[in-house]
């Protein structure tokens, strides 16, 4: 079974910059299709960023330049960088990883891809 635990998340202000941290185990994050997806109340989860296992990574427009993704395969860690924050970006943000080690380019955003999902993070913006 694989858990994901996501960490980092609070209240920031807007144009502020906050680090989400998603530590897999038991199991390697090299062979994993890895992503951030948030959800705000009343909205659909939508996908943030996405890291494949070979490292190429995707974004959403609406953090496209504002966003890094990365990931340490000897801590099992996804860390999602966020900067420049919005009202509209508060959320719940959600760490998944999928079975394959490739994100899809135009199917990394739909939550059916991802078999592994964390209980989330909440970050709240205020301005």
């Amino acid at each position: 079974q694989v858990t994901l635990v996501e960490s980092g998340g609070g209240s920031v202000q807007a144009g502020g910059s906050l680090g989400l941290t998603c530590t897999v185990s038991p199991y390697t994050t090299s062979n994993m299709c890895a992503a951030w997806f948030r959800q705000a109340p009343r909205k659909e989860r939508e996908g943030v960023a996405a890291i494949s296992g070979g490292g190429g990574a995707f974004f959403a427009g609406f953090v496209e330049g504002r966003s890094t993704i990365t990931r340490d395969n000897a801590k099992k860690t996804i860390y999602l960088q966020l900067n420049g924050f919005q009202p509209g970006d508060t959320a719940m943000y959600f760490c998944a990883a999928s079975r394959t080690d490739r994100c899809s380019s135009k199917l990394w955003t739909l939550t059916s891809g991802y078999t592994y999902w964390g209980r989330g993070t909440q970050v709240t913006v205020s301005s």
